[in-house]
């Protein structure tokens, strides 16, 4: 899962970004409203966290221009302001949800959780075929046999489970997995993939991580 954090305040931007990172999700940041407006726009994210106080064009102009622009992004806002009429006008203008510093980073990631729910239908937990991923627990399980992951092995196998049964490319994977800083040039996609079908393919019959030569990797029944 990616996340865009724009934040002007580096100590606070680094404090979420380490936060998210440490539960696996890829996260970019940016510091003012102009950029943060440019990287929601030309990419695509699983949540927005924006705060309202930003450098160059506040954070309620951003969000409704993005709103506008068509992304559907959900969006967290973040702000120093506590009165009723500063949430009110946030959510008027579209935000998700509204968070007021300081916060406990518990709080913020348990708010992104719901937001990002909330575009699942059913049940949160995910399943493909006889493989099935907790989000809550972190806990994987190929029909009876839990499996181990590490940190990007889960947030990869999330990933491929939000997409089943389309073909993503190693570079799709490499931003929703990794952050914009990634070296598309490694072959890091190809050996976390390795990893996934050694744990979730090898010992099963039926294999549902297949490779499009070419092009990249797809989530699939066969």
């Amino acid at each position: 899962m990616r996340i865009l954090v724009v934040e002007d305040e580096k100590k606070v931007a680094a404090f979420i970004k380490r936060g998210l990172e440490q539960e696996s999700y890829a996260v970019d940041v940016v510091e003012d409203g102009v950029e943060g407006q440019s990287f929601a726009e030309m990419n695509d994210y699983d949540a927005i966290i924006l705060d309202i106080m930003l450098p160059k064009k506040n954070g309620l102009e951003v969000l409704k221009d993005l709103k506008s622009a068509g992304v559907r992004a959900p969006v967290l806002l973040l702000t120093a302001r506590d009165s009723v009429e500063d949430r009110v006008k946030g959510l008027n203008v579209g935000a998700d949800d509204y968070l007021t510093k300081p916060f406990a980073f518990e709080e913020l990631l348990a708010r992104l959780r719901v937001l990002m729910r909330r575009g699942m239908s059913g049940t949160p937990v995910l399943k493909f075929a006889d493989l099935s991923l907790d989000p809550a627990t972190r806990r994987a399980k190929r029909g009876e046999v839990e499996v181990e992951l590490t940190v990007k092995e889960y947030a990869l196998l999330e990933y491929l489970l939000r997409n089943p049964n389309r073909v993503l490319t190693r570079t799709l994977i490499a931003e929703h997995v990794w952050d914009q800083s990634f070296d598309s040039e490694t072959n890091v996609v190809d050996v976390y993939i390795n990893h996934l079908r050694s744990k979730i393919d090898k010992d099963f019959p039926r294999k549902i991580i297949h490779t499009v030569r070419g092009v990249g990797y797809v989530l699939k029944d066969e």
